[in-house]
């Protein structure tokens, strides 16, 4: 069997160029990915600016005179102060620009008013430029703010709304058709027979899709006959950037998505040593990228999240590292047999008195999903490997 690295390895090497780029509002550009570098036109704070509501001076000033400071003028936020008068404060607040001249602020907590002007409490306790934030000290002017293949979070959003973009150059998305096979297959709402079961698996990527920010076509069930297989198979390709399909990829005489792909196009069937999971099938359809996934649901979470997901986050241009993001937390639980393959288990984390742990759910059965609903990620486990109660495993968090 395959290694999951040299899986992921292999899947990597066959990501097409990322699709083209269109302009989206900033508004709408939430997990978009940037297609070019992003500099500012602007500095961040434009000019000096009060860190707190005070008093704007001359350091020297305040700290050569024994008397009061006049206050000479008054600066709110929003304002363009006229220089300041020698021998003068200004009254100043959070957020507005520093009179030319001043070079300190005092806090208001820290001065005395009274009506000759402004004295300090603890002279010793002033520094000179205290409570200025200088211009540019966010973002400096002409400066790359984003990188080209950065995922947009709400952190870059708010940035790059400081730095006054109303409009982003940014990768289309890629949408990805997923269907699901199977007569046994009822969609939910729907009265179901002996032998039959509700559809999750199309539900369940369809909305992995959307959470990883892409988009996806809802190709919706496909019965078990090699010409209707085949037709859907060729639609899917006509309307995505990759067709995504679980089950059907085996060698049973009901199982036609094997033989409706080589129709149309070209099938590599691996067996990957991933536990939940194994079966997987890399191809494409009519010049469009296939993957085909295992049918049960907690092995499409898996595979997905390991193997598919790294393949669309560089497709997407997305910059590297394309995996999911990795924590170290210490087993809850021990594993005596050694597994042929790199098992990923649903797990809890919980506190004790010694930090973080993962607690083991008691059936990881790759059909169930309520296990991954109660879980709040999985730990690694890799091939040939036991589990002593403490150790540390790797952890992928669901959230991330």
């Amino acid at each position: 069997m395959m290694t999951v690295s040299d899986a992921i390895e292999r899947l990597l090497a066959t990501v097409p160029a990322p699709p083209v780029s269109e302009q989206v509002p900033l508004a709408m550009a939430l997990h978009r990915v940037l297609a070019e570098d992003v500099h500012s036109t602007v500095a961040v704070p434009p000019r000096d600016n009060s860190a707190v509501d005070g008093y704007a001076v001359r350091y020297a000033e305040l700290m050569a005179t024994a008397g009061p400071l006049p206050v000479s003028q008054r600066v709110p936020a929003g304002s363009r102060p006229p220089p300041l008068t020698p021998g003068t404060a200004a009254r100043i607040f959070t957020g507005a620009t520093v009179p030319e001249g001043a070079d300190t602020v005092i806090m208001q907590e820290d001065s005395v008013v009274d009506d000759d002007g402004i004295r300090v409490s603890s002279p010793e306790a002033i520094t000179a430029g205290a409570h200025i934030r200088r211009r540019g000290q966010d973002v400096a002017l002409g400066s790359r703010v984003l990188a080209a293949g950065t995922r947009l979070s709400p952190r870059h959003i708010g940035l790059l709304g400081s730095v006054g973009l109303a409009q982003l150059p940014v990768f289309r998305r890629l949408r990805v058709a997923v269907l699901s096979t199977g007569d046994e297959l009822v969609e939910p709402g729907e009265p179901t027979h002996d032998g039959q079961i509700y559809n999750s698996n199309r539900y369940l990527l369809c909305a992995l899709l959307s959470q990883a920010g892409f988009e996806p076509v809802d190709m919706g069930r496909v019965e078990d006959r090699l010409d209707v297989t085949h037709a859907a198979l060729c639609r899917a390709a006509d309307a995505a950037d990759l067709v995504l399909t679980t089950g059907g990829v085996s060698v049973g005489e009901e199982d036609h998505v094997r033989a409706a792909v080589t129709l149309s196009g070209t099938l590599d069937l691996w067996r990957v040593a991933i536990k939940p999971g194994k079966p997987f099938a890399l191809g494409e359809v009519a010049g469009t990228p296939f993957m085909g996934l295992p049918g049960n649901p907690s092995a499409v979470l898996v595979t997905f999240m390991i193997m598919v997901l790294p393949w669309l986050r560089a497709a997407q241009g997305v910059a590297p590292p394309w995996h999911l993001g990795e924590s170290r937390l210490r087993a809850g639980f021990a594993l005596d047999r050694p597994g042929r393959r790199q098992e990923y288990l649903r797990v809890q984390v919980e506190r004790d008195a010694d930090g973080e742990y993962l607690r083991l759910h008691p059936n990881q059965s790759s059909g169930m999903l309520s296990s991954a609903c109660w879980a709040h990620g999985l730990a690694v486990v890799p091939a040939g490997a036991t589990v002593v109660e403490g150790e540390p495993l790797t952890f992928l968090r669901f959230e991330d």
